[in-house]
C-alpha cells in the first residue's frame, strides 16, 4: 500500500518512516501543504533503480574513449 505522509513526519516520526521504507521495501511520499514534496526510499531501492542507468553511462564512456564517432538524437530539419 502506498504510504503518503506529511513532511513534518520526517522530523517528528523519522524512526517510523525509516522502518516503513526498510521493512516494506517501498517509498514513502511526503507532502507539504497537501502537495507532493519528495519521495524517500532506502539506499538499496535507490541502487536498484539507478544501477542500470549507471552501467549504461559507463558503457557509453568506454565507447566514447574507443572511437571519435559521436551520435546525437536531435532531429535535423532540412529547408
Amino acid at each position: 500500500m502506498m504510504q503518503i505522509r506529511p513532511v513534518s513526519d520526517l522530523r517528528n516520526k523519522y524512526s517510523e518512516i525509516e522502518d516503513i521504507v526498510i521493512s516494506t521495501k517501498s517509498p514513502v511520499f511526503l507532502t507539504k501543504n497537501g502537495y507532493g514534496s519528495m519521495v524517500l526510499m532506502s539506499l538499496q531501492m535507490y541502487d536498484a533503480i539507478t544501477n542500470n542507468i549507471e552501467s549504461k553511462l559507463d558503457e557509453a564512456d568506454i565507447m566514447a574513449e574507443e572511437t571519435s564517432e559521436r551520435l546525437s538524437n536531435r532531429k535535423r530539419r532540412f529547408i
